[in-house]
């Protein structure tokens, strides 16, 4: 199995002219200096570049063609926002309070677009089925009732007047938006029409941010029961050979993780790990981090931020005969039911020489702190949420997420749940 290795070179890749530039603006009281550019690929964003404030102002410079969503993120405050390019220069002016981001504003056309289409969706699909039952009760006559009336046509009107030529990715992403998600019942989709679409569509399905959430409908509209023979005749259609089979690959190897399809998923990740073509960039990384996670596997090391309740700086310095890693977060609330039962049997796992570390995905360091209070194991946190650098290391989808390493940091077991846990230290 060969991996195809795109431009690793970013930086000559930089110095030739940019296609484009994209300039955030933001006060001056704005702390961050460091900011970070990513493309998107699926439902994986890419790191394209970084750079540092100058007077307020970041300015990344893009050497190609780009036509999708990206996404710049602000690592010290852990500040992230979206928008769009359409290979044209893109400018966005940032209002901020105590360091957070309060408000965007667009400055450049297409993302001024973007963002009013998108405002106007969600109004359509959240207040106008409240309008249209409010305006029963009011007679066309009245001025409340004509308010209504107008406000219900407004947001009711077709937004597709978008110009193909002058904004193709506004284009793309509102009308397969309004044909696939939108959710209206009269507009019942097929899966051959799903197939022909993932198919046929161009490169700005994969950075649209559409490919999940369509080969999640996908799936859907095939039934529980025929879940194998309808990836099967996707994947027939799409050949895993190509970039496009590999993405869609990618993608429903992390959809069957997500929704704990434990029998789907090794059965495509099998298929990915035997193919023997070369394959792309994509798939090599959702190769890598279930990898990371086997069963038998070394347990990748994590050098801690700030740790609690320990003196080692890494995982693998911690020594005991067993390790149990928890994934969490203090706004998880399976982690509020799951991670006292833990703690009532904490002292029983010390006595068997058993040590927890608790890795957490949260953004708030004082409701981290309060929370971390009551647990008397190790706890670390890079206060970045999902962002967080062992996310993607350990191929975490979901709080809370166990696993079990021996006293070589090797993978012996992968509990679902605390009681799983408990069961294996024979404590249930």
């Amino acid at each position: 199995m060969k991996k195809i290795f795109t431009i690793s070179a970013l930086a000559a890749a930089f110095s030739l002219q940019a296609q484009f530039t994209v300039s955030i603006q933001a006060p001056a009281d704005f702390k961050d200096q460091d900011a970070i550019l990513y493309t998107l690929n699926g439902s994986k964003d890419i790191i394209v570049t970084k750079e540092q404030s100058k007077n307020n102002t970041w300015t990344f410079k893009y050497p190609k063609n780009y036509l999708g969503m990206m996404k710049v993120y602000f690592p010290n405050s852990n500040n992230t926002f979206n928008f769009i390019s359409e290979n044209k220069n893109v400018s966005v002016k940032l209002e901020t309070q105590a360091n957070k981001i309060k408000d965007i504003i667009y400055l450049d056309e297409a993302n001024d677009i973007m963002s009013e289409l998108q405002e106007g969706s969600q109004k359509k699909e959240l207040i106008l089925p409240a309008l249209a039952q409010i305006k029963e009760y009011y007679k066309d006559n009245t001025e409340f009732g004509k308010a209504l009336k107008t406000e219900i046509n407004r947001l009711s009107g077709n937004a597709s007047g978008i110009d193909q030529a002058q904004h193709p990715f506004i284009y793309f992403y509102n009308t397969n938006y309004s044909k696939f998600l939108s959710g209206d019942a009269s507009k019942k989709i097929n899966q051959e029409e799903i197939i022909n679409f993932i198919d046929k569509s161009n490169d700005m399905l994969e950075t649209s941010s559409l490919l999940r959430p369509i080969l999640v409908s996908y799936l859907n509209s095939g039934g529980n029961t025929n879940v194998t023979a309808s990836v099967d005749k996707l994947l027939d259609r799409l050949k895993v050979e190509t970039p496009r089979g590999q993405a869609v690959l990618s993608e429903l190897i992390d959809i069957f993780d997500v929704y704990d399809m434990q029998d789907f998923k090794d059965k495509y990740l099998n298929l990915a790990k035997n193919l023997k073509c070369t394959i792309t960039d994509r798939l090599a990384s959702t190769l890598k981090s279930n990898a990371n996670v086997e069963m038998g596997a070394v347990f990748p090391n994590y050098k801690f931020n700030s740790p609690v309740n320990t003196t080692a700086k890494s995982l693998q310095d911690i020594k005991a005969d067993k390790k149990v890693v928890i994934f969490w977060s203090s706004t998880c609330s399976h982690c509020e039911s799951e991670l006292p039962q833990l703690l009532a049997k904490y002292s029983d796992l010390k006595a068997k020489n058993v040590q927890i570390v608790g890795l957490s995905l949260d953004v708030d360091k004082d409701s981290y702190s309060k929370k971390i209070a009551a647990f008397p194991w190790i706890n670390d946190s890079e206060f970045k949420g999902w962002n967080s650098t062992y996310v993607d290391t350990y191929n975490v989808h979901a709080t809370p997420t166990y696993f079990i390493l021996d006293a070589n940091n090797k993978i012996i077991s992968k509990p679902e749940h605390v009681g799983d846990v408990l069961e294996y230290f024979k404590l249930k």
